[in-house]
C-alpha cells in the first residue's frame, strides 16, 4: 500500500466518520482564526488611536510626553510644546465629557472596565454582547486614556474580540455554549495581542471567569488559536518583541525568598486598598443624583487634580514601569506613582469612564515591587542583588492579588518582560498573594467556581447534590406511623382507606423498624378476598430495606431511589438503623435541587 494511503487510513480519512471529524475541526478552526484576525485588527486600530490621541492631546496640547516602554515607539515625532500643568488639569475632564456622552448615549454597558462585562456575559447572558458595544468601547476608551485618564487597554480590546466572537456565533445561529466559547476566544485574542502575550491571553480568558484557581477547559484551545493569530497580526504591524525590556535577572539565592514573601504581603495590602478605593469611588458616583453623562467629567476633573501634582499617574504609565526595571526611579517617586495611580484609576474608571484595570495593575505592582526591592537592596545588598527583579515579580503578584488569576498572570508578566528566569519567585509570590486576598477581586462578576456559574448550572446535577446532605432537608422528612407486624390485613384495610400514605414501615413489638411495603405491594391481597383474613402485615413487608441517614449526601440518596425505582426512603438514625426518623420523598429532593439552581442563577445575576 502506498505511504500516503497508509497515512490516510491511520488518520481515518478513508471513513465517513473520519471525514466528518476533519470537516468539523476545520470549520471551528476557521471560526477561531477569523476571530483572531478581527481581534488583531481591533488591537491595531485601538493602538493607533491611542498613539494618535497621546500625540495630539497629551503632547501637542499639554506638552506632557512620558517615555514609552521599550517595546513601543511613538508614531509621530514629539512636539516642542512646553509642559503646561493647567491644561493637564482640565484635559481628563474634557475626555470624560466625550467618553460619557458616547457610552451613556449609545451603549451604557460599555462603562467601566470591559473585562467584567465580558465575564458577566459569559455567565449570565449566554455569551451575548450587542454588536455596537465593541465600537463604542473602543472610541470611548481611546478618548478616556489619551486625555490623561488612567486605565488599561485590555478592557476595550477584550470587548472587541469578545464582541465579534459573540456576533459571529449569533449570525451562525450557534448554541449558547458555542457562543460563550467564541466570545471567550475573542477575549484571549484581544488581550494576548495588545500585550504581546499570546499564551497568557489564552490562559487568562479561561482563568479570569472564576475566583477559584480553576480554568474553563473548553476555552483554552479556541482562545489559543485566536490569540496566536491576533498576536501575529499585531506584531506584523508594530514589530516583534515583548512590551518591556528587562535585564537578564536570574534567581539563585534561596535566602531571597524571605524578601519575596514580604513583597507578597505588601502587594496584598496595596491590592486591597486598590479594590476598596476603586469600588468605593464607583459606589460614590453611582449615588450621585446627576446625569450619568456628566459623571465621567467629574471623575476626570478629580484625575486631573491629582495629575496636576503627580503627572506620572496619568494615562498608561508603562514607561515608568520600564524605568523601574532598570532602577532609574527613587523610592518616593515609586510610592507616589503606585498610590497616585490607584486614585487616578479609581476616579477615571469608577466614575463611568472607559478603560481596563490590568494596565494600571502592572504599573502599581511594578512600582511597589521596586520599592520593596530597593529597600531590601539597601538593607541586605549581598542577598538582594538585583532590585529590578522585584519589579517583575511585583507586577505578577499584584495583579494576582486583585484578580484571582495566579497562573495566567505569571505567564503574562514573563511574556511581557521576556523574562522567564523568575518563574520560581513569581510562583511563590503569586501563590501567597492569591491565598491572602482570595475574598477580594477587582472583577466582581467572577463566580467562585463552575458550580456557581449559571452557564454550567444544568451540567452539575451531581456536584450540587453532593454539596448537601439529608440533614439539610430536615423539614421535608415526614413523620409517619409504623404498622405493627402482627396487624391483620382486614384492620389495615380500614387504616389504609383513611390515610394518604404510600409507604408503610413495619415495626416489631419494641417499636423497631423491621420491614417496609408500599401501596402497590398490597394489591395482590386487596383483590384476593379468600386470603385477606389470613394475612398479617409482616407477610407483605420486605426486610431488604433500603434506608438513608442524615449524613448521606443527596446524590447518594438519589442513587438509592433508583436501585429499586422507589419514591420514598426511610430516614433512620446513623448508629441504629432500627430507629425510624421519618420518610424522605424523591420529589422533595428534586424540588430542593431546582431551588438551589435558582438561587445560584439569582446570585450570579446580581
Amino acid at each position: 500500500m502506498p505511504l500516503f494511503l497508509k497515512i490516510k487510513k491511520i488518520l481515518g480519512f478513508n471513513s465517513l466518520e473520519g471525514s466528518i471529524k476533519v470537516a468539523h475541526a476545520g470549520k471551528w478552526t476557521f471560526y477561531f482564526v477569523l476571530i483572531g484576525i478581527i481581534a488583531g485588527l481591533g488591537s491595531v486600530v485601538f493602538h493607533y488611536l491611542c498613539q494618535l490621541g497621546l500625540h495630539y492631546f497629551m503632547d501637542l496640547a499639554a506638552g506632557y510626553r512620558p517615555s514609552p516602554p521599550a517595546g513601543e515607539h511613538h508614531l509621530l515625532p514629539p512636539t516642542s510644546t512646553p509642559f503646561n500643568r493647567w491644561i493637564l488639569f482640565f484635559l481628563p475632564a474634557a475626555g470624560g465629557i466625550v467618553s460619557g456622552w458616547l457610552v451613556y448615549t449609545f451603549a451604557p454597558e460599555a462603562e467601566g472596565h470591559g473585562t467584567d462585562a465580558a465575564i458577566n456575559s459569559y455567565h449570565t447572558a449566554g455569551g451575548f454582547i450587542r454588536s455596537r458595544v465593541p465600537v463604542i468601547k473602543t472610541i470611548a476608551s481611546a478618548v478616556t486614556l489619551t486625555t490623561g485618564g488612567s486605565g488599561g487597554r485590555e478592557g476595550p480590546i477584550a470587548q472587541i474580540g469578545a464582541g465579534f466572537g459573540s456576533f459571529l456565533a449569533t449570525k451562525l445561529k450557534l448554541s449558547e455554549r458555542e457562543r460563550r466559547i467564541m466570545m471567550a476566544a475573542g477575549i484571549g485574542a484581544g488581550v494576548g495581542s495588545i500585550f504581546r502575550a499570546p499564551l497568557a491571553g489564552a490562559l487568562f480568558a479561561a482563568e479570569v471567569l472564576y475566583r477559584d484557581p480553576e480554568f474553563e477547559s473548553e476555552v483554552i484551545i479556541p482562545a489559543g488559536i485566536s490569540s496566536v493569530v491576533a498576536y501575529c497580526l499585531f506584531c506584523l504591524v508594530f514589530g516583534w518583541g515583548s512590551l518591556f525590556d528587562s535585564p537578564d535577572f536570574v534567581f539563585r539565592n534561596p535566602l531571597e525568598l524571605g524578601p519575596y514573601i514580604v513583597l507578597a504581603m505588601v502587594l496584598v495590602f496595596t491590592g486591597v486598598i486598590y479594590i476598596k478605593s476603586f469600588y468605593g469611588i464607583t459606589r460614590l458616583f453611582k449615588s450621585l443624583k446627576i446625569p450619568n453623562h456628566i459623571k465621567p467629567a467629574i471623575g476626570g476633573l478629580c484625575t486631573g487634580a491629582i495629575g496636576f501634582f503627580l503627572p506620572q499617574t496619568l494615562a498608561f504609565g508603562y514607561g515608568f514601569a520600564q524605568q523601574a526595571l532598570y532602577c532609574e526611579l527613587t523610592i518616593p517617586f515609586l510610592l507616589c506613582l503606585a498610590f497616585g495611580k490607584i486614585l487616578t484609576t479609581s476616579f477615571s474608571i469608577g466614575s463611568g469612564g472607559s478603560g481596563g484595570v490590568f494596565g494600571p495593575s502592572i504599573v502599581i505592582g511594578g512600582a511597589m515591587g521596586g520599592v520593596v526591592g530597593l529597600i531590601f537592596h539597601q538593607i541586605m545588598p549581598g542577598i538582594v542583588t538585583a532590585p529590578g527583579a522585584f519589579v517583575i515579580v511585583g507586577m505578577a503578584g499584584f495583579f494576582t492579588a486583585v484578580s484571582n488569576t495566579p497562573i495566567s498572570t505569571i505567564i503574562f508578566v514573563s511574556e511581557m518582560t521576556n523574562s522567564y528566569h523568575l518563574l520560581l519567585p513569581s510562583l511563590l509570590v503569586c501563590s501567597v498573594a492569591y491565598l491572602a486576598s482570595e475574598k477580594w477581586t477587582i472583577y466582581v462578576k467572577q463566580v467562585k467556581s463552575k458550580i456557581d456559574s449559571p452557564a454550567h448550572a444544568g451540567d452539575f446535577f451531581v456536584d450540587i447534590l453532593q454539596r448537601f446532605r439529608v440533614s439539610d432537608l430536615m423539614k421535608q422528612v415526614k413523620k409517619v406511623d409504623l404498622v405493627p407486624r402482627d396487624m391483620p390485613f382486614l384492620d389495615f384495610k380500614k387504616y389504609f382507606a383513611a390515610t394518604n400514605q404510600h409507604y408503610f414501615p413495619v415495626m416489631n413489638k419494641e417499636g423497631r423498624l423491621i420491614s417496609i411495603f408500599s401501596s402497590t405491594d398490597i394489591r395482590s391481597v386487596l383483590f384476593s378476598s379468600d386470603i385477606e383474613h389470613l394475612v398479617v402485615m409482616e407477610d407483605i413487608g420486605t426486610s431488604d430495606i433500603i434506608v438513608t441517614t442524615m449524613a448521606d449526601d443527596l446524590n447518594t440518596v438519589l442513587q438509592k431511589f433508583t436501585i429499586k425505582n422507589i419514591d420514598s426512603l426511610p430516614v433512620v438514625k446513623e448508629d441504629d438503623h432500627g430507629i425510624l426518623i421519618g420518610m424522605l420523598n424523591r420529589r422533595e429532593v428534586i424540588n430542593f435541587y431546582n431551588q438551589k439552581l435558582l438561587e445560584i442563577k439569582s446570585r450570579a445575576g446580581k
